[in-house]
């Protein structure tokens, strides 16, 4: 005989508190990556090389596009809209998705029967974590991955317990659909999230025509991209292939990349995140949600089979940190703080969290300018993580790739004035990547309004051609030699130009030239440009 179900349905009063709970971390996350852009932009650090990129890309809306999908470039759009093109305007959407994941954890929590005192531990563990800091610091599309991948746990979480299904399956329906859009990662998550369900008694809730709903509204939504693909060739599977074919990121054995995690998340807290899975897999302080745990074993797995990136797993975080939460409660339940329902219920493990969280604040974000990091990491012998092949200099990518645009962009406006006025009529302006290209076009656009859009090849800047430029003039910042450039054209000149030490090697070692009549023999192929990568 089947053993009834309880189910549990939390009073609104208790949700009522839940909510005031998580507005409250929430905005205390918004100002507090206000305030780190304001003040990393102030000791020096500028635009990241993405962000360029990103915003080139709201300026060209579609519905796809080489390396990543368009909600990136929506956000970047609207954000420019709204806010300006300042790099504090461009990540206002991201510190604001940051701040949202910050308090759907604290929902999960409250969802899964947490208390107060679990909401906030989970909230607060979440908040110092390193990779969150990080990603939701500057204009990127990870920053909502973990939005859209929360809120289809948050509605699954309570259809299990027995919330009506039509409103959150369209919720999940819809979250999927834009998750889709957003990263193909979403795919994985919801392959592990279904292999869950599957292998648990919730897989009731499959049974449902509400599902077959939700999974019409999820493959609407992300059909344009799909069709754009189509379209175009499959670009993204091109730019997947190129990218294992020449060793572009690091690849991890299995023990770094579990190791990784803890870096990550924070390594005090593996006491909070690994605790949740335990909890969620023996199913006793967390009735009837193994099949979430069970979702980070398998997405872990596909992640770690796919040879991903350590971080790609940075999404699933915050459900495994609310289940955490709510096992510290359990398991100090008879405490007077625990039992007097106080929301920093666990003073000395959220006072350890706060302190090493500063002690780590440095790695997650620049916070310090060059030399004051390089003696600081030294003097706690941290390093930064390095997820691709390319030689880093002094600092690590993710710190270097803000500098060295402004002194490029400065050169190509030297040599933009060397030009004659009828040159700068029809001349190309070409970047050998598209930071480079992206930095002209924003930078350059700023102090030139009547700048060319700048070429390059790489990526959707490929695909958005050469803009009727004159080949016979050009600008160009590239690697290439003055012996190479010779063969190509009867005129080289090079432009003066100042590095910053704290860039990307690869960037120090750029020439920009000024490069007039094209010889007969080396004609235009953009084709051969093309550069997915």
């Amino acid at each position: 005989m089947a053993t009834p179900t309880t189910i549990v349905r939390p009073a609104d009063a208790t949700l009522r508190r839940a909510l005031q709970l998580a507005a409250g971390f929430s905005l205390a996350r918004l100002l507090f990556e206000f305030a780190l852009t304001i003040w990393t932009s102030h000791i020096g650090y500028g635009y990241f090389r993405d962000e360029f990129y990103y915003i080139a890309c709201g300026r060209h809306l579609a519905w796809g596009y080489v390396d990543h999908g368009p909600i990136v470039a929506v956000q970047a759009r609207l954000g420019e809209l709204l806010f300006g093109d300042s790099v504090f305007a461009i990540r206002i959407l991201s510190a604001l998705a940051g701040a949202l994941t910050i308090g759907i954890t604290g929902i999960i929590a409250w969802a899964l029967s947490g208390r107060p005192p679990a909401q906030a531990l989970a909230m607060l563990g979440l908040f110092i974590s390193p990779q969150f800091i990080g990603t939701d610091g500057y204009l990127s599309m990870n920053s909502w991955e973990a939005v859209f991948w929360m809120i289809c746990a948050l509605a699954l979480i309570l259809i299990v317990r027995g919330r009506s299904p039509r409103f959150w399956w369209l919720a999940f329906g819809l979250s999927a659909g834009i998750g889709l859009l957003n990263k193909p990662s979403m795919t994985f998550f919801l392959i592990a999230v279904g292999l869950g369900l599957l292998c648990t008694a919730q897989r009731r809730i499959l049974f449902s025509r509400w599902v077959a709903l939700a999974i019409l509204l999820m493959v609407v939504i992300a059909l344009p991209n799909v069709l754009w693909q189509m379209h175009n060739h499959w670009p993204t599977l091109e730019f997947l292939h190129n990218g294992a074919a020449h060793n572009k990121n690091i690849i991890l054995n299995p023990l770094q990349f579990f190791l990784a995690q803890f870096s990550n998340m924070h390594p005090v807290n593996a006491l909070l995140w690994i605790t949740g899975i335990v909890a969620l897999l023996r199913a006793r302080s967390i009735r009837g949600m193994r099949w979430l745990g069970l979702t980070y074993l398998f997405f872990y797995a596909i992640m770690e089979a796919l040879h991903a990136k350590d971080y790609y797993l940075q999404g699933i975080y915050p459900a495994m940190f609310a289940a955490g939460g709510i096992a510290w409660e359990h398991r100090f339940a008879n405490s007077r703080s625990v039992t007097r329902g106080h929301v920093f219920a666990f003073p000395v493990f959220e006072s350890i969290l706060f302190v090493t969280g500063l002690l780590i604040l440095p790695m997650a974000s620049p916070v310090l300018a060059p030399e004051a990091w390089l003696s600081y990491t030294k003097a706690l012998h941290l390093r930064g993580d390095k997820m691709e092949t390319l030689a880093t200099g002094p600092l690590p990518q993710f710190y270097a790739d803000r500098f060295g645009f402004t002194e490029q962009v400065d050169s190509v406006l030297d040599a933009w004035h060397i030009l004659s006025p009828a040159e700068r009529k029809n001349a190309c302006i070409f970047g050998s990547n598209y930071g480079e290209a992206g930095a002209i076009d924003l930078l350059g656009h700023m102090r030139e309004p009547d700048l060319p859009p700048a070429l390059s090849g790489q990526n959707s800047y490929w695909m958005w051609g050469m803009h009727g430029c004159d080949t016979n003039v050009v600008i160009a910042v590239i690697s290439d030699t003055p012996k190479d450039v010779e063969k190509k054209f009867e005129s080289v000149q090079i432009v003066p130009h100042i590095d910053n030490p704290w860039e990307m090697p690869f960037e120090r070692r750029k020439t920009i030239y000024i490069l007039r009549n094209r010889r007969p023999s080396s004609p235009v192929d953009w084709e051969d440009e093309r550069f997915y990568f």
